[in-house]
């Protein structure tokens, strides 16, 4: 089954089109990129997927479930996890704990009653029961926090001694590089059906970009199906299947990075200008 299904997205903003009857999907395992210049739609896009944002129009299916009107929490349960495109980690917390957050959906013992939470009248009712476990466990709430532990240790060792040694460490005594690698744990640590990758490796240098793009295809290679916006071509090239082009809300190239890259219609959306014969 098609992972994600995007057709005819259309989103406005105070009569500025973002995204123009935008159509494409993401099969199990690709690696699709959107690119384009600023401004042309990429995080527009992941934010109507994720639910952030509400679409004028169109439908979008992950594993062949309507999502374009679930509500954030509904659709990360239904197996979507991301990253953001200006690094946002949970500043008091130790790195541990920020990968965990990524498995709240998944808890049961820890989170009674949550059929509950998206009843407006009755939603306190679990968020009270969920306070009184967190405040004295039971056996079942112990359990379930050592396997979520466990499960976050197995994603920090992912990045190595990169994070595996700042475990215990609040999240803000992290450099900038590692928070956004924090982020990525945390995002995977649930085993997503659909990750998405808003520029995860903005703000890095060079050493910094390699080391993320390795252990980002090391997740490709495990059959981590990702939908990645990202501006550095030598990455999108290095880690996708296919590549789709933006510009201007509107889809004007799909295909394999090196048959985009040379695309007319691309060079003229970067450059300004169609390359000369």
């Amino acid at each position: 089954m098609t992972v994600l299904n995007v057709s005819d997205l259309r989103c406005t903003f105070d009569g500025v089109t973002a995204v123009d009857r935008l159509s494409f999907a993401v099969e199990p395992g690709e690696v699709v990129s959107l690119i384009g210049p600023n401004g042309s739609g990429k995080t527009t896009t992941l934010n109507l997927i994720s639910g952030l944002l509400r679409a004028d129009s169109g439908t979008i299916s992950l594993d062949g479930r309507r999502i374009e009107r679930a509500s954030v929490e509904q659709i990360a349960e239904a197996g979507l996890s991301r990253t953001f495109q200006n690094g946002r980690v949970f500043a008091g917390l130790t790195v541990t704990d920020n990968v965990a957050v990524g498995l709240h959906s998944t808890l049961t013992a820890a989170r009674p009653l949550r059929s509950w939470s998206g009843a407006p009248v009755l939603r306190w009712v679990p968020l009270l029961a969920e306070l009184a476990l967190a405040l004295a466990p039971t056996p079942s709430v112990r359990r379930e926090r050592a396997r979520v532990n466990a499960q976050a240790d197995e994603q920090l060792r992912r990045f190595g001694e990169r994070l595996v040694p700042r475990r215990d460490e609040p999240a803000d005594t992290l450099s900038y590089a590692n928070r956004r690698r924090t982020e990525i744990a945390r995002a995977l640590v649930a085993a997503p059906r659909l990750l998405l990758l808003d520029e995860p490796t903005a703000g890095m240098n060079r050493t910094e970009t390699n080391e993320v793009a390795e252990q980002l295809a090391e997740v490709k290679a495990a059959g981590q199906t990702i939908l990645l916006v990202e501006h550095k071509l030598d990455l999108v090239t290095a880690l996708s299947d296919r590549v789709l082009v933006l510009d201007e809300g509107r889809l004007i190239a799909s295909g394999p990075p090196e048959e985009v890259r040379r695309d007319p219609a691309v060079i003229e959306a970067y450059l300004g200008r169609r390359r000369s014969r």
